[in-house]
Formats: structure tokens, C-alpha cells, sequence
């Protein structure tokens, strides 16, 4: 793929994520039917769980990421600054869509346990590294271009990796009142599947529209830093 496909991948991109997401309102909202027992709050379920999978996807990226910068970052080689960008682009997707998660949530618990918010397994776990990957933001942030710094934020992102593993398996794992309404056979109803899987794959273009997006963006914004540092070194001399 030469350099004019990547430059046109972000917009295409984006064409696509606005048509999946409008398909996926009009299959949520006019197809699927109002569940008998929770109505139409029931529906905040096909954003969430969309929003959650690509979520735990954009961080799982961001912790692979870190690793490989970790491991290429001392040679200095092109492949770092990639991964760096990739970073922080799939963190910053990742937070975004984890305070999705996180306001639907108590949404959807409100209506069906009774209260915003409990502290089992999966709810706890998904602020955790939430908080993880903002924390990984702000450092980020912070360091700017100091090496030492990014790897420091590099190795926060890897250390999420192990957390996500335990997102997925915590209600096998640990029980607790989380639905689990997927793996549990919930969507038998033909116009409920459709919102869901058309739910998800909208979810998931407008995940990597923006993963591309940003990640472009700030290989960009390292070139015009390195630019100004060499205009500056010669301006020096």
C-alpha cells in the first residue's frame, strides 16, 4: 500500500462508519422489538456491548503497542514512532469508548437491578482499566517527547494486557450479577440479532476510523516536531 492509500484510508474510513452507524440506529430503533421485561431501555444494550468489545480491542492494540515500542524503541527505528502513534490513538479510542461503557452501564443497571452501580467482577474491573489507560493519557501527555517518559507510559499500557483477560473471564471466574446475555443464548429474536451484529460492526468501523485518524495525526505532529527541532539546531549553528 503506498503512501496516497494510507492518506485516503482515514477519510474512506469514515464514510463507511457514518453509513454502518446510521444502519445500525435504524436496525436498533425500528427492527429490533421492545424486550418484554426491561422495554425500551433495553435497547442502551446494543450500544454498550459495542462500545465494550472494542473497547477491551482498542486497549488490548494500545498494550501491544506499548510492548513492541518497548522492544524497538532504543534502536530508534521508524517502526517505534508507528507504534507509539498507534498507542495513543487506541488508548485514546479506548477511553473514549470505555466512558461510554461506563454511562450506559449504570443506565441499564438502574432499570434492571435497581441501582446505578454495584461493585461486582466485570463493573469494578472495566473502571480499573478505564483509569488504567487514562492514567497511561495523562503521562503521555506529560512526557511529551522525552523518551523516558513515553517508555514508562509504554510499559503502563502492557501491564492492562493481563487486566483484560480477567474483563472477559470474570463472570465465569468470580460469578456476579453482570448479564450475560450473548453467550447465554438471549438474542433468539431475528430483529434483536440484526441491531447487535449491526450494532457491533458500526462500533467497530468508527473504532478504527478514528484509530487511523489519530494515529496519522500524530505521526504528523512528530514530523513537524523533528522538522522544527532541525530548523532550530541549524538556525543554532
Amino acid at each position: 500500500m503506498n503512501k496516497a492509500n494510507i492518506i485516503g484510508a482515514g477519510p474512506i474510513l469514515a464514510i463507511l462508519a457514518t453509513a454502518a452507524v446510521l444502519y445500525a440506529l435504524y436496525a436498533v430503533f425500528f427492527v429490533a422489538p421492545i424486550e418484554a421485561t426491561m422495554g425500551f431501555v433495553q435497547k442502551i444494550f446494543y450500544f454498550h456491548v459495542g462500545s465494550a468489545i472494542n473497547m477491551m480491542l482498542a486497549f488490548a492494540l494500545c498494550g501491544v503497542a506499548g510492548l513492541v515500542f518497548l522492544v524497538t524503541e532504543r534502536a530508534g527505528s521508524r517502526v517505534s514512532r508507528v507504534v507509539d502513534a498507534i498507542g495513543v490513538a487506541t488508548a485514546e479510542v479506548g477511553v473514549t469508548l470505555g466512558a461510554i461503557v461506563l454511562v450506559t452501564g449504570p443506565l441499564w443497571a438502574r432499570k434492571a437491578w435497581g441501582t446505578w452501580w454495584t461493585w461486582e467482577p466485570r463493573l469494578t474491573l472495566s473502571l480499573m482499566i478505564f483509569l488504567l489507560f487514562l492514567a497511561y493519557l495523562a503521562l503521555r501527555a506529560f512526557a511529551g517527547s522525552d523518551r523516558f517518559g513515553r517508555g514508562v507510559a509504554a510499559g503502563l499500557a502492557v501491564i492492562g494486557l493481563p487486566a483484560l483477560y480477567f474483563i472477559h473471564f470474570a463472570v465465569q471466574r468470580w460469578g456476579g450479577a453482570h448479564p450475560q446475555v450473548v453467550y447465554k443464548g438471549g438474542l433468539n429474536v431475528p430483529g434483536m440479532k440484526l441491531a447487535f451484529f449491526a450494532s457491533v460492526l458500526a462500533m467497530s468501523l468508527v473504532s478504527v476510523a478514528l484509530i487511523v485518524i489519530r494515529a496519522r495525526q500524530e505521526l504528523n505532529n512528530r514530523r513537524l516536531d523533528d522538522l522544527f527541532l532541525s530548523l532550530d539546531a541549524g538556525e543554532g549553528t
